[in-house]
């Protein structure tokens, strides 16, 4: 069945495609997707492909996510999504522990951002968030994109406390894919709540790096936003 999935995919490979998202997934040497290997596959091709294979068992899901063909590795995280979605609590909780124990092959942003959510988030909904704390204080990139970006399955049902508290944690990390998904989930949460968004930013906003605030403050008012930028919010409170 691997060999199936591998050669399928192959033969959706694009080449010019593959150069374009080796540069906008930065896979440079020392950027952040250093040696991940692109085939071009658009992510709804990979979802067709997944949706054939849903029936793979963890063992061969490994093989896949341990892959350094970045298509091969997002195609194993769609089947292991919906693997979770049907599976009853005790199985659901070995998925969790296979994901968790896979943090170093869910290794670019987009990678995480598909699957922290839907998978552990979810999954800790109810439960001992501990586990996303000690994430958030990993000297790992992407370790740190899951705690962040877990909290989101939170924001979905209108848990914010886990949300802020995390945001706190990574409010001074250095790396600005860390600014952008702290910023993106204030966002989320002022979607659903302003007021909970604002009292966070009061607080936090002059220490913040300016892209994470920017990220944050994106659907404000210009007039706000400007305020806010300006280290002057206090003349609007």
């Amino acid at each position: 069945m691997l060999n199936s999935i591998a050669k399928e995919l192959h033969s959706l490979k694009n080449k010019e495609k593959s150069k374009i998202l080796s540069g906008f997934f930065k896979t440079g040497k020392g950027e952040y997707g250093d040696g991940d290997i692109f085939l071009g596959i658009v992510v709804p091709l990979q979802r067709k492909v997944a949706k054939k294979y849903t029936n793979l068992q963890l063992p061969e899901i490994q093989e896949l996510l341990s892959s350094k063909i970045h298509e091969f590795r997002l195609t194993s995280l769609f089947i292991l999504i919906d693997k979770y979605k049907k599976a009853q609590e005790n199985e659901k909780k070995k998925i969790v522990e296979f994901y968790l124990n896979n943090t170093k092959n869910i290794n670019n942003w987009d990678l995480v951002d598909l699957s922290a959510p839907n998978i552990l988030g979810d999954y800790l909904r109810d439960k001992d968030k501990s586990i996303l704390y000690r994430l958030a204080n990993s000297p790992h990139l992407w370790e740190k994109r899951i705690a962040i970006l877990s909290a989101f399955a939170f924001i979905r049902n209108n848990m914010f406390e886990d949300a802020l508290n995390l945001s706190e944690t990574l409010i001074r990390d250095r790396h600005d894919l860390i600014h952008k998904a702290v910023g993106w989930m204030l966002r989320e949460i002022g979607k659903r709540d302003i007021r909970a968004e604002e009292n966070f930013l009061k607080k936090h906003y002059r220490k913040m790096p300016r892209t994470m605030l920017r990220y944050a403050i994106e659907r404000f008012p210009e007039q706000k936003r400007k305020h806010y930028l300006n280290s002057k919010i206090a003349l609007i409170i």
